[in-house]
């Protein structure tokens, strides 16, 4: 399983920009192993990128625009998907992986089953 963050290294959006580095700063903190995928400076990872988003996902008008987040080729979803699952302890599920022992979201999860 790979974790894929598909990005725009040359977006003129600050808050795109700012969305890009809060998901890859967090998975890069957390240790989280990833694949950043520039749609920017590789055509094709832009073409694959708005080819697996799902048409549920996909903005009213336009491209879907990152960052997107992918495990292997599923699709799991936004910058406000990511967001929404961090602020609820819950990235690791939202990621498709395992909580590490010790992490909040294992915690949690212990606490759920007993």
């Amino acid at each position: 399983m790979v974790i894929k963050v598909y990005i725009a290294s040359s977006s003129g959006s600050t808050a795109i920009k700012k969305q890009q580095q809060d998901v890859l700063g967090f998975l890069e903190a957390n240790k989280i192993e990833f694949e950043e995928k520039d749609i920017a400076a590789n055509e094709e990872n832009r073409k694959w990128m708005r080819e697996n988003v799902p048409e549920d996902s996909r903005p009213a008008s336009g491209n879907p625009l990152p960052p997107r987040l992918f495990n292997d080729s599923r699709y799991l979803g936004d910058y406000d998907a990511f967001f929404e699952a961090r602020e609820n302890n819950a990235v690791y599920a939202f990621l498709g992986l395992t909580a590490p022992p010790g992490s909040k979201e294992a915690e949690a999860l212990a606490k759920q089953q007993a």
